[in-house]
């Protein structure tokens, strides 16, 4: 390396400082001490008030060449990949050049730099072989001296903090580890800032793609409705047969067989039905705005979402019964859609002429109502993962869809109410929602 490093005291002037201080305390020193550790407290304040990231670059080069009595100073940060050094923020170069200027790592001195994690003193650039000049920027002013120290945060090395002159100039020892000192403060501060800068990036791109994915499925479901709606119509014109007016069918088994066939496919269309309904409280699982809770009749809200789901209850007993004018507060539409998912669940999972309960209490000032059936019942490894969106036990009476209890959990914590799982009485399952009871208010 083509450089003559002199060792000197730390109070040592540099090359541009007055060289006639007399002997003994040095006012000039003791100035220069104190603005580095006002430059150092100003960095690590800014680290937490700092607008954004530009802003904290600027300020770190800024102060960094003021405090270095330097001309150029710049600051080059290792790409996640560790194959190139690219310019984060400079001072006294073509800032154009930002996010633009790339050297390799290993190569030039600040790749040497990074590569090997040690400091380099350059008294005379055109003298080492190992300087690159940067299409750019080098050009623009003609570098004679250079100090370079590398940035490490936990043993990894987060890129390299720079310092150049136009004169001549023998950095010193006390020199290389103010710079040092700036290096090892901005380290972490810009590592954590680039993680979190690279966290928000991501949290915003997995936002937009949640965004697309939801837009695509409502779509895609509501052009679904149309052709089912246009199957049920052709079904049932293929299922008309004249009226017989008295007289007995002269094939009764072609008849029967049509009837059948056209049950089943009503089944399938309605199956359809419900699965696109399934697919869309996937994304739209909890309506926006806030709930709008107020008193509800329990009682009267369980035996209207009971006359609504009479068709699918055909094939089971239900048993309901609870206290009488209990009052729950509740966002009313909310909790009938809980209600409903519950109901639905048990049907899947209850066997065929088994009974589903649903009761409902006062308990310790909650309302506490109950959906119970009488099928396999849910392991105790499973009770919480029930609630994770997708998440299903599949068994020999249902296929789940996943979706009805994690939207019944999430429409219940919009308003303040708790969701749980345990064992029925004898066996089964019995999904438990909690709400305030007017009467405890």
């Amino acid at each position: 390396m083509a450089t003559t490093r002199q060792a000197s005291p730390p109070t040592r002037p540099s090359a541009r400082r007055s060289r006639t201080a007399p002997d003994g305390p040095n006012p000039l020193a003791a100035a220069d001490q104190l603005a580095q550790l006002r430059f150092l407290h100003d960095v690590a304040r800014l680290a937490t008030t700092a607008r954004t990231w530009d802003e904290l670059l600027e300020t770190a080069v800024d102060g960094t060449r003021d405090a270095l009595h330097a001309d150029v100073s710049s600051l080059y940060l290792l790409d996640r990949d560790g194959a190139y050094l690219t310019l984060a923020a400079t001072n006294g170069l073509d800032r154009f050049q930002i996010g633009r200027a790339r050297v390799p790592f290993g190569e030039g001195v600040t790749g040497f730099v990074a590569a090997h994690r040690r400091p380099e003193v350059i008294a005379d650039v055109k003298a080492d072989p190992r300087f690159l000049w940067v299409r750019g920027l080098d050009q623009r002013r003609f570098i004679a001296s250079m100090l370079s120290v590398p940035l490490t945060w936990h043993d990894q090395i987060v890129g390299v903090l720079n310092v150049q002159t136009e004169q001549p100039r023998v950095f010193s020892d006390a020199d290389v580890a103010q710079l040092g000192a700036v290096a090892d403060l901005l380290a972490g501060i810009v590592e954590k800032g680039r993680q979190q800068t690279e966290a928000e990036a991501r949290v915003e791109s997995l936002k937009r793609i949640d965004e697309a994915r939801s837009e695509l499925i409502a779509l895609v479901t509501h052009e679904l409705r149309t052709p089912l709606a246009v199957v049920r119509a052709y079904a049932d014109l293929l299922a008309e047969e004249p009226p017989l007016r008295g007289r007995e069918s002269r094939d009764v088994e072609r008849r029967n067989t049509r009837a059948a066939w056209h049950g089943a496919t009503l089944e399938q269309i309605e199956r359809l039905d419900r699965l696109v309904d399934s697919i869309l409280a996937s994304v739209r699982v909890v309506p926006e705005g806030p709930a709008s809770v107020a008193p509800v009749d329990v009682e009267a809200l369980v035996a209207e979402v009971l006359a609504g789901l009479r068709p699918l209850l055909g094939r089971h007993h239900l048993d309901a019964h609870g206290v009488p004018r209990l009052q729950a507060l509740a966002d009313p539409p909310r909790l009938r859609q809980i209600v409903e998912h519950l109901v639905e669940n048990a049907v899947k999972y209850a066997p065929p002429e088994s009974t589903i309960s649903i009761d409902w209490a006062l308990v310790e000032g909650f309302v506490r109502l109950g959906v119970s059936d009488e099928g396999p019942g849910i392991p105790d490894e499973w009770r919480e993962r029930i609630f994770e969106p997708y998440a299903r036990r599949d068994t020999h009476t249902a296929r789940g869809s996943g979706i009805g209890l994690y939207a019944a959990k999430r429409l219940g914590e919009s308003m303040g109410a708790r969701l749980w799982c345990e064992p029925a009485r004898p066996h089964g399952a019995r999904f438990v929602v909690a709400l305030p009871a007017v009467v405890a208010i």
